[in-house]
């Protein structure tokens, strides 16, 4: 059956064509499996809140009948601003308005956010634009520039907010650079979410063609509830697809936790316990909670094009296992530089257990793609990441993170990346072990390679599984960097970080570029040597220190320029150190194509074919590099998806004539 919704009609209906409901959320409360809800063009100002599932033969679809034509938003137009000084305006709203939740008394706090907690859930937009919170009206009124924005010039526009208890009102002053707010339009923050059941649970939802913008969503940390302006809330198989997605406070699309109030955000409350061990309860109390394949997880994100948002684009722990995100353009996150936290990133997902992430356009971001903890199986594979890098010009903002464009940590692996082009000046963030490079294009630098771990016991887990197989601390290490192509683009200066409060504090990050940063890793027959395997009868101590030491590392058939430098013990690599690579990323027509010669230089420097058997087995877990199902890859697709041939060449292209060809396609969604 097809229900009916049009904002725009002229009466209540009952769901029909000839008299659709005016709010999807009436259709949302009488949906049954197989049901389609044909959203008309028009602005739905409500939380949607699903609350039947589909099922996997019967799903049930919400569908805007027009692409990008009906707009779901967390935002309320205000019209009511006065005069109050200068370029600043005022304008009072009744604490009603927000019901049990209010963005202008909550701040964006909770574990792991680092800088200051002095920013609140809501916002003020000024025709579609953020304004930035100030802390003060004398700030809103000097209007200067935010010095950590990365697009400085609109950082000038700012709005503040107090409260007048006597009267129950939120006040709220903002600089609208001179224009008349009671001109243009003026939204504010209201509601928490956009799209998101409030049960758990109700899976199978295709969510297609909307347009779903500025909600007042919280900080997402791993042992917390999570939330975003649209979300499947701890369920199985939804579909969100060709929407566009933006200006989040904090998460555009979270495939996040459980609830859980006895483990909610517990060191921020208590302080009692480390944040690193209630994320290890969590995982174990997920358990508990249906964390199992059967229930959870397995959905399917793509075209969507995901903007704009202030923690991150797709945030998630342990709710996105089994899942696909593909064909997304994923760009312009944490730009305003208004939050930091270990929480930011395009993806940014906990457990992203057997998760495949391809063919993603992430650019412009504090970084590209982030797996924290347990990305088993995880695949990141065909995916075009550039300029996820701070501006020279924006200050560092103190609790913010560094950039990258992968940053891959304390897991245990396996975690195959294949066939991507990397073009920041940092390719991979490696605080972690069990990971295999295959055919990528990377033009930045590897860091903390053996750093930034500490000891962090990290659950692994049964092949293809959620159940926890054990826990172990980070070893470095166990790690496969085949057929890459490294480029020296970026200045290969380290790049330091000073604290301006504590100058002897730093923080000092790699930028030479290559695989000689694993120069201290063994090979596997040295490592093996260690524990005498023909010694029948040894005494179960004297292998303790080699039990806590680095494991090996296999590097073979990469290709090194302007500078880049190999790993000592490989065999079958090309180098050129002529001056004479360049790479880079150029759009045509709304079309991305890549701009090099390096297939020029390289010529007829051939590799050999990769595949699971190569790869071999990560050492936790004991599971190998595969495809979700169990099945083995070879390594013959390359990034376009064309066949490589018998003449194999480093890279994520069959052939210097592919590498030509249209590496990314804008969203017809745009």
């Amino acid at each position: 059956m097809i229900i009916y919704v049009d904002v725009n009609a002229q009466n209540d209906g009952n769901g029909t064509k000839k008299l659709p409901f005016r709010r999807i959320n009436e259709a949302a409360a009488v949906a049954m499996p197989g049901d389609e809800i044909s959203v008309a063009p028009g602005i739905y100002r409500e939380n949607v809140n699903p609350v039947n599932a589909g099922t996997e033969e019967k799903r049930i679809v919400y569908k805007s009948e027009k692409p990008l034509g009906a707009v779901i938003t967390g935002a309320e137009v205000v019209r009511s601003w006065a005069k109050y000084k200068d370029d600043v305006w005022v304008a009072r709203i009744k604490n009603s308005v927000f019901g049990d939740y209010n963005p202008y008394t909550t701040l964006v706090y909770g574990d792991w956010y680092f800088a200051t907690p002095n920013k609140h859930t809501g916002c003020v937009w000024l025709n579609d634009t953020a304004l930035y919170e100030a802390l003060s009206i004398e700030e809103c009124l000097e209007a200067k520039i935010y010095e950590c924005s990365w697009d400085p010039e609109n950082s000038r526009a700012k709005w503040y907010t107090e409260q007048d208890s006597q009267n129950n009102e939120t006040v709220i002053y903002a600089n609208f650079g001179g224009k008349d707010p009671n001109k243009e339009c003026v939204e504010i923050n209201v509601r928490r979410e956009c799209f998101m059941p409030v049960k758990e649970g109700v899976g199978y939802i295709t969510v297609t063609g909307f347009n779903i913008n500025k909600a007042a969503t919280t900080w997402a940390p791993p042992a917390a509830y999570q939330d975003g302006m649209i979300s499947p809330h701890w369920s199985k198989g939804w579909i969100i697809e060709d929407c566009e997605i933006w200006g989040s406070k904090c998460a555009g699309i979270c495939v996040g936790r459980y609830s859980d109030p006895e483990n909610d955000n517990f060191y921020t409350t208590k302080h009692v316990k480390s944040p690193t061990q209630m994320e290890r309860d969590s995982v174990c109390r997920g358990q508990y909670y249906g964390w199992l394949k059967e229930k959870i997880g397995s959905h399917i994100i793509r075209r969507n094009n995901i903007h704009h948002c202030e923690q991150g684009g797709i945030i998630g722990r342990m709710g996105g296992v089994f899942s696909i995100i593909e064909d997304n353009h994923i760009h312009h996150i944490n730009n305003m530089m208004e939050l930091g936290g270990a929480e930011i990133a395009g993806i940014k997902m906990h457990a992203a257990i057997d998760v495949v992430m391809r063919r993603n356009h992430i650019h412009h971001c504090t970084m590209g793609i982030w797996c924290d903890w347990e990305a088993q199986g995880t695949r990141i594979t065909q995916n075009l990441l550039h300029d996820n890098e701070r501006p020279a010009f924006a200050k560092y903002l103190k609790g913010g993170m560094t950039c990258q464009d992968i940053f891959v940590e304390v897991g245990h692996g396996p975690t195959l990346i294949d066939n991507n082009i990397l073009l920041s000046d940092v390719s991979l963030r490696i605080a972690t072990q069990g990971v295999a490079m295959v055919h990528n294009l990377c033009a930045g630098s590897f860091t903390m390679v053996g750093e930034g771990t500490t000891w962090r016991y990290t659950p692994y887990h049964m092949p293809h599984r959620t159940e926890v197989m054990g826990f172990m601390t980070i070893l470095h290490g166990d790690d496969r960097i085949y057929n890459n192509i490294f480029i020296q683009k970026w200045p290969s200066e380290d790049f330091v970080l000073i604290d301006e409060s504590n100058p002897d504090e730093k923080q000092v990050e790699n930028r030479k570029v290559g695989t000689d940063c694993f120069d201290e890793y063994p090979t596997y027959d040295e490592w093996l040597a260690q524990f005498d395997m023909e010694e029948k009868y040894p005494n179960m101590m004297k292998h303790d220190k080699y039990h806590f030491g680095h494991l090996p590392v296999w590097i073979d058939g990469n290709a090194y320029f302007e500078g880049a430098k190999s790993w000592k013990n490989e065999k079958n690599s090309f180098a050129e150190e002529a001056g004479k690579v360049h790479v880079d990323v150029a759009e045509k027509n709304g079309s991305y194509y890549l701009d090099t010669n390096i297939y020029d230089v390289l010529k007829d420097f051939s590799v050999d074919m990769i595949s699971t058997e190569t790869l071999g087995k990560a050492f936790e877990p004991q599971q190998q590099f595969e495809n979700a199902d169990g099945t083995p890859i070879t390594f013959d697709s390359d990034y376009l998806g064309n066949h490589r041939g018998v003449d194999v060449i480093p890279g994520p292209f069959a052939s210097g004539k592919d590498a030509k060809e249209r590496i990314f396609n804008k969203l017809s969604i745009e």
